[in-house]
């Protein structure tokens, strides 16, 4: 089944949150700054919604495990690489029929397509791809319930600036720019798994219905006040009806 629909997508993380995982990555500039190559791939993190549990690949716990110095990951990246995304091809391997959470992984230049590209590259085979229909963008899904305005841009921080602040290990792409110059993969890997958990809050307070926004739809608050009414009108009528109940039981 896809989900296209903000409906769809809240019944489903509602009913059946084992059958979805949240993803994000983080990777090299995005820009042209790579000497023509597609960015590598630092770190992966997926979280699976029903159990909170996180997976991640990262750079510089493959180095570690590989015995390669620190000193050493630069002049060693493609093996480095290779074996992250080995490792994160095994992982998915056999949850391609889930749900896959993410924050605008849609093309070749950040999404899956790049994941499948870099393996590619690395590996000359293909990575097990997770299909079109599967994948549920989560800014996508703010946009269909809140509107295009629902923060300002860009919107993934000014989002997390109004639903209890940046997180401390948040890293903007300049930052992480900065980072991956230095060597600093552990500091991008932190800011990925950061990214992860906050996704994990906002479907969280979307359920809850306490995501804070700058939306002022009217069709957003005339939504709100509908579902307050009907909420009280079932609540009414449940109550109303186990009244009766009882009176009739005790004639």
């Amino acid at each position: 089944m896809t989900i296209s629909t903000y409906k769809e997508f809240i019944s489903g993380v509602k009913r059946h949150p084992e059958n979805f995982y949240i993803i994000h990555y983080s990777c090299q500039s995005l820009n042209d700054e790579n000497e023509g190559l597609s960015p590598r791939i630092t770190s992966i993190a997926v979280q699976h919604l029903s159990t909170d549990q996180t997976v991640s690949f990262s750079m510089h716990a493959v180095a570690e495990e590989l015995r390669v110095p620190k000193d050493d990951v630069k002049s060693r990246m493609d093996e480095v690489e290779t074996v992250l995304l080995r490792e994160f091809n095994e992982f998915i391997r056999d949850r391609r029929d889930k749900y896959w959470i993410h924050w605008n992984m849609r093309n070749l230049t950040y999404g899956f397509e790049h994941l499948q590209h870099r393996y590619r590259v690395l590996t000359g085979t293909e990575l097990a791809a997770i299909p079109v229909e599967r994948r549920i963008n989560l800014s996508d899904m703010l946009r269909l319930r809140y509107g295009s305005g629902y923060v300002p841009h860009p919107q993934l921080i000014n989002l997390m600036e109004i639903n209890g602040g940046r997180h401390r290990h948040f890293l903007t792409g300049a930052e992480e720019v900065e980072a991956f110059s230095a060597g600093d993969y552990m500091r991008m890997h932190g800011s990925t798994l950061c990214k992860t958990g906050f996704y994990r809050r906002v479907i969280n307070k979307l359920i809850s219905g306490k995501l804070k926004t700058k939306s002022n739809s009217i069709g957003v608050l005339v939504d709100r006040l509908l579902e307050s009414r009907i909420a009280k009108v079932i609540a009414l009528t449940s109550a109303l009806f186990g009244i009766m109940t009882s009176i009739l039981l005790m004639l």
